[in-house]
């Protein structure tokens, strides 16, 4: 079994800064993209931004200059700084990979969601 722990949120006040972690654990043969995913109240989830293995990143508007992703291969690890904080950042933040793991010695692709970790900016 494979899953996705994030941690890391909590509430800060505007102008503050978090930093979101994400641990890939179980049978893992190798993590490829992986993503934050946000999701506000009465809104979609949206793609906040992703790395490859490669560590090759995308951001969407609402991180660029504000948010950096990163991630450590030999953990499983995936990061996501956040700066500048605002009132419209909170949401719930999802962590999202492409993980390859070994069932029956084949390898299998799975797409793979975190539980979440809520980010509250208020003052």
């Amino acid at each position: 079994q494979v899953q996705l722990v994030e941690s890391g949120g909590g509430l800060v006040q505007p102008g503050g800064s978090l930093r979101l972690s994400c641990v890939a654990s179980g049978s893992i043969f190798s993590v490829n993209d992986m993503g934050w995913y946000r999701q506000a109240p009465g809104k979609q989830r949206e793609l906040v931004a992703s790395i490859t293995r490669r560590e090759s990143t995308t951001y969407t508007e609402v991180a660029k200059g504000r948010f950096t992703i990163s991630r450590d291969n030999a953990k499983n690890t995936v990061y996501l700084q956040m700066s500048s904080l605002k009132a419209e950042d909170t949401a719930v933040y999802y962590c999202n990979a492409d993980v390859q793991t070994m069932i029956r010695d084949q390898i299998h692709e799975l797409n793979i969601w975190g539980q979440g970790t809520q980010v509250t900016v208020s003052s």
